[in-house]
């Protein structure tokens, strides 16, 4: 929560604020995201309009996470930056009629409660927004072998003798036949043809 009481209400009016503050449970998705309790350092602006206060920041955090190709644990600094109106209570008729009385921008605007605002959506958002879907430990990260699940980045040179399945019944009947039949075969043929000569 942060206060603007200082601004007065007077359009133009301007202040800055750092703070540190810990992070709430589940900022984050399921692969990575800002540990509960872990520090974010908030760089923020606050600026008097007509209907409210306008706060434009910056969020900083170390996220935690795994990389999606090899599982290996990953840390990082994001920067998160954020702008949001947090509108007076009593500009709430001037908001309807701005909006033409849209309910979804109804739902969408922010007030202040008792010249206080809260931060925590604004920055979960802005957090959640700036996370990458796909993180890698390293941007050639080759990942996994999908035969074993050893860890190719500690063996470049790790590999498989691939046998296609589309020949491997044929390996085992190689190995059936034996070099006297191979003979038989090749006598019974000389038979067949000297007899269709006759």
């Amino acid at each position: 929560m942060f206060d603007t009481r200082e601004l007065g209400r007077r359009p133009g009016a301007l202040k800055r604020v750092s703070r540190s503050v810990e992070a709430p449970r589940d900022l984050g998705n399921e692969v990575i995201g800002v540990p509960e309790g872990a520090p974010i350092e908030l760089d923020l602006r606050l600026e008097s309009v007509m209907d409210g206060v306008l706060v434009t920041g910056t969020g900083r955090a170390t996220v935690k996470g795994e990389c999606v190709r090899c599982l290996e644990p990953l840390e990082r600094q994001l920067d998160a930056d954020f702008q949001e109106m947090f509108a007076y209570p009593d500009a709430d008729a001037r908001v309807h009629e701005d909006a033409g009385d849209d309910a979804e921008d109804e739902e969408d605007t922010l007030f202040l409660e008792d010249d206080l605002f809260d931060l925590e959506p604004v920055l979960r958002d802005a957090v959640v927004l700036a996370l990458p879907m796909q993180p890698v430990c390293q941007d050639d990260c080759p990942g996994l072998c999908s035969d074993c699940g050893v860890r190719l980045a500690d063996d470049p040179d790790h590999h498989h003798d691939a046998v296609d399945i589309r020949w491997a019944a044929l390996q085992g009947l190689a190995g059936t036949v034996k070099d006297g039949e191979k003979d038989n075969m090749g006598g019974a043929e000389a038979g067949v043809d000297e007899k269709q000569e006759k």
